[in-house]
C-alpha cells in the first residue's frame, strides 16, 4: 500500500511539474471570452488567387490545390507574398501555423503597406509574430505607420494564449474609416480609432497586403540579443483560409470611399465601410479587454523612456 501511495504521489508531482514548465514557458494560460466571429462573414480564396510571389520563390511550397501555402526561411533565403491587387480599406486574414522549435531572430510578419510607392511617406498595419528564445513562445507585436511616421512605430506586444505552432489561428486586420482592428482568431488585440489626435498619422493611402517569413536577428528577439540560429532550419510556416475584401483601386494617390463602394467585391452593399464595421459590438469591447488586461506586456503609450513626451493619441479619450 505504501508503495503505491509512493508512486501515485510520484506522479503527481510529475504532473504538476509538468503545468508549472508550461505556464513558465507560455506565461499563464486564459479561457478567451466568446465574440463575434467575423471571419464568417467573408469567403475564403485560393492563395493562388489573391496573391502572388514577392520574393524567395524557391522556398514557398503551394499545397491542397493552392488553397495553402509554406512560406521558409533557411540559410539562403527567407520568402515572401504579395496581393495582386492594391486597396484601399477592407478585411484581410488568413489562418497561420508558425514553425516549431527554436525561432529566436525569426519574424512572420502579415501586413499591409504601400512603401513601394510612397518610400518617404508611407502607410504600414502589421501584424509580427516573433520568435522566441529558451522557453518563451512567440510574442505577437502590432504596430502602425502613417503619413510621415515612418520613423516612429506605434508598437504593441501582447503573449498569445495559445500555442501557434500546433494549429492554425486567424489574424485578421479590419481598416476602414473609422478605425483599425487587429484580431486573433476574431478576439480584438487592439483598435486604432481615427480620432482628431491621430488622425495626422492615420494610414490613408491604398496598400498591398504582404506575408513574409524572414531573419530580423538584429532587432526582434529581446533587441536582437538572440539571433536566428540556422541549425534549427528550415523555419516553415503555413498560411491559407485567405480573405480578402476591400476596395481594389488604382487610384493611388486619392482614392474616396465613393469609387470602394463602387467597386467593392462583395455581392451586397454592406461593406467593412458599413454601420456593421464601424464600431466594436460589447462582446469584441469584453475580448479586448481581456487581451490588454492579461496578455499585453508593452504598449508604445506606456514607454516613457522612449518618448519624452507621449503621443497626442495616448492621452485622447
Amino acid at each position: 500500500m505504501a508503495f503505491l501511495q509512493e508512486k501515485l504521489l510520484l506522479f503527481c508531482l510529475v504532473i504538476c511539474s509538468s503545468l508549472l514548465s508550461l505556464v513558465s514557458s507560455r506565461g499563464s494560460v486564459y479561457q478567451p471570452p466568446s465574440v463575434e466571429r467575423l471571419t464568417d462573414r467573408f469567403p475564403r480564396m485560393p492563395i493562388t488567387r489573391g496573391m502572388a510571389t514577392l520574393f524567395g520563390a524557391s522556398n514557398i511550397h503551394l499545397k491542397s490545390n493552392g488553397s495553402y501555402v509554406d512560406i521558409v526561411l533557411d540559410n539562403n533565403s527567407g520568402s515572401g507574398l504579395i496581393s495582386k491587387n492594391r486597396y484601399y480599406h477592407g478585411f484581410f486574414s488568413a489562418a497561420i501555423k508558425l514553425p516549431k522549435g527554436f525561432t529566436s531572430g525569426v519574424v512572420l510578419a502579415f501586413y499591409m503597406s504601400n512603401a513601394d510607392v510612397f518610400p518617404n511617406n508611407h502607410d504600414e498595419v502589421d501584424f509580427e509574430l516573433l520568435g522566441h528564445a529558451k522557453r518563451r513562445q512567440w510574442v505577437l507585436q502590432t504596430n502602425m505607420y502613417g503619413n510621415g511616421s515612418v520613423r516612429t512605430g506605434r508598437e504593441e506586444k501582447v503573449y498569445l494564449w495559445f500555442d501557434p505552432t500546433q494549429e492554425f489561428h486567424q489574424y485578421t486586420i479590419l481598416w476602414n474609416t473609422h478605425h483599425i482592428v487587429f484580431l486573433v482568431d476574431n478576439i480584438p488585440v487592439r483598435e486604432v480609432i481615427n480620432n482628431q489626435a491621430i488622425s495626422y498619422v492615420y494610414p490613408s493611402k491604398p496598400m498591398s497586403l504582404y506575408a513574409t517569413i524572414w531573419d530580423a536577428s538584429d532587432w526582434a528577439t529581446d533587441g536582437g540579443k538572440y539571433p536566428v540560429n540556422y541549425k534549427y532550419a528550415p523555419f516553415v510556416a503555413s498560411l491559407g483560409e485567405l480573405k480578402i475584401e476591400g476596395c481594389m483601386t488604382q487610384n493611388i494617390s486619392s482614392p474616396t470611399t465613393a469609387e470602394c463602394s463602387k467597386n467593392a467585391t462583395l455581392s451586397s452593399s454592406n461593406t467593412v465601410e458599413g454601420a456593421n464595421y464601424a464600431r466594436l459590438s460589447k462582446q469584441q469591447m469584453v475580448g479586448l479587454s481581456w487581451v490588454r488586461r492579461k496578455h499585453m506586456f508593452y504598449s508604445y503609450c506606456n514607454d516613457t523612456k522612449r518618448y519624452k513626451t507621449l503621443p497626442a493619441e495616448c492621452s485622447a479619450h
